[in-house]
């Protein structure tokens, strides 16, 4: 992020509106009462109290003492305390710490183990001054600190809790239609060194001649004469034709040799179509808006655990699920399909949904991972054929492989996704280590 005199500026009167807060007299907050035993008493809120007015307020109202929302585990507990003691003492407000916020959200939903804290609170309560006086260009320039702070005003207990307080945090918009398109581009493929290519500077670092050029087309080469020994031309190409055959068969051999070991990858082409082909993952909507050009349309960021951020989804569910049940989801999404433009926004995944057994107009479902599930689970369907098999990099849209599975999706009486073999009609639950995935209501819903 650059150096922009505005920038400063805003981050100066946001110095000076906390300053101004302080010195007001707001009877509603100094009475107000909480449930439970005083913040201060207790451990997980004794960081929440060096924070000043009304920051200190909304975290306070946004979260639940003694829960997860201050860590799952000691670790967590005391990472939430760290970020919360930085906040308190104004070291995440100037220019070097944004960069380095922006840096780290990149591949994350949320600041402490990718789960919504205290920590996030009060680091978006932090930020709105700053947020709320940002121009587009500025905030366009931070792609990952913006989706980060508008999936945590969007929160419901957030948001509940900035509501009791206003006009402070009051919900800032951004015009992220208008923003500049990301593109996920795919890494260059490593271009292979030929050996002519790499022959001069060996020479050159050897100190040895170079060879000599070729003979002229209208030269005459003269061979050499074969050795007195040579086999005649005939039993030549016998003897090759047995060492191909002698190196095929010891590929075969190795090939067999490592079925007893870890679970191979399916091979890009090798036979018929199978879901294993298919790679399912746990995701998690961070951020989601209805596409500018198409009215049926949503885009989503969507965490699946990778390094490089989170996905954009087009999803064509505007008729059937609303907005408000899409944001902040975990689902279950189809990550190696070709990316596909939809009406100028590329897509990189699918969601995976369950579509009434009566049409579309009846119901359409988010298929759901099982409980305490994190972005990136590895989804997959039950059987020894299929546990242990690795999904192909990405499907060729020539195979058809995702069409020719798809038939056998569906949702079992108990609710739960389920794959059935169209020959053996043997059954296979799609689920993660937790548990198996499930449609909401459901029972006997098309899955796509």
């Amino acid at each position: 992020m650059s150096a922009s005199p505005n920038l400063i500026q805003v981050m100066n009167f946001q110095s000076l509106a906390y300053r101004c807060r302080l010195s007001v007299f707001r009877p509603h907050q100094l009475y107000r009462y909480t449930p439970g035993p005083p913040f201060y008493f207790t451990r997980d809120m004794s960081a929440v109290a060096s924070l000043s007015s009304p920051l200190k307020e909304l975290v306070t109202g946004a979260t639940q003492d003694g829960g997860t929302d201050f860590g799952k585990n000691e670790k967590d507990k005391a990472e939430v305390s760290e970020w919360i003691g930085r906040i308190a003492g104004g070291k995440m407000i100037n220019l070097e710490a944004l960069k380095d916020l922006e840096a780290q959200l990149v591949p994350k939903t949320y600041v402490v183990s990718n789960c919504f804290t205290a920590a996030d609170v009060a680091l978006y309560g932090a930020l709105h001054p700053i947020f709320s006086q940002l121009q587009p260009a500025q905030y366009y320039a931070q792609p990952a600190l913006t989706r980060y702070f508008d999936h945590i005003q969007h929160r419901p207990s957030v948001r509940k809790s900035a509501e009791a307080l206003a006009p402070a945090f009051a919900l800032v918009p951004f015009d992220l239609e208008s923003a500049p398109k990301l593109e996920r581009k795919a890494d260059p493929p490593k271009e292979k060194k030929k050996k002519g290519d790499a022959a001069p500077a060996e020479q050159a670092a050897s100190g040895s001649q170079p060879a000599p050029e070729k003979k002229a087309k209208n030269e005459k080469t003269v061979a050499p004469p074969p050795p007195a020994d040579a086999a005649p031309p005939a039993a030549q190409a016998e003897g090759k034709a047995q060492k191909k055959e002698k190196k095929e068969k010891k590929t075969t051999d190795e090939g067999s040799s490592k079925k007893g070991g870890k679970a191979l990858p399916v091979a890009e082409d090798a036979g018929e179509p199978v879901p294993s082909m298919i790679d399912l993952r746990v995701g998690h909507i961070v951020d989601i808006m209805k596409h500018p050009d198409a009215d049926g349309l949503y885009v989503e960021q969507i965490d699946f655990g990778e390094e490089t951020g989170p996905r954009t989804v087009v999803s064509g569910l505007v008729h059937h699920i609303p907005i408000e049940q899409m944001r902040d989801k975990y689902l279950v999404g189809v990550c190696n399909l070709k990316p596909a433009n939809m009406r100028g926004v590329k897509s990189f995944a699918m969601v995976l949904c369950a579509t009434s057994k009566d049409g579309k107009e009846a119901g359409i479902e988010l298929i759901q991972p099982p409980a305490d599930s994190k972005p990136g689970d590895r989804v997959y369907f039950e059987g020894s054929d299929f546990e242990s098999a690795i999904p192909l990099s990405q499907l060729n849209p020539k195979k058809k492989i995702f069409e020719t599975v798809q038939p056998g999706f569906t949702t079992l009486d108990s609710r739960e996704a389920a794959w059935i073999d169209p020959t053996t009609k043997s059954v296979h639950k799609i689920r993660t280590e937790r548990g198996v995935c499930v449609a909401p209501t459901l029972i006997a819903a098309s899955l796509s």
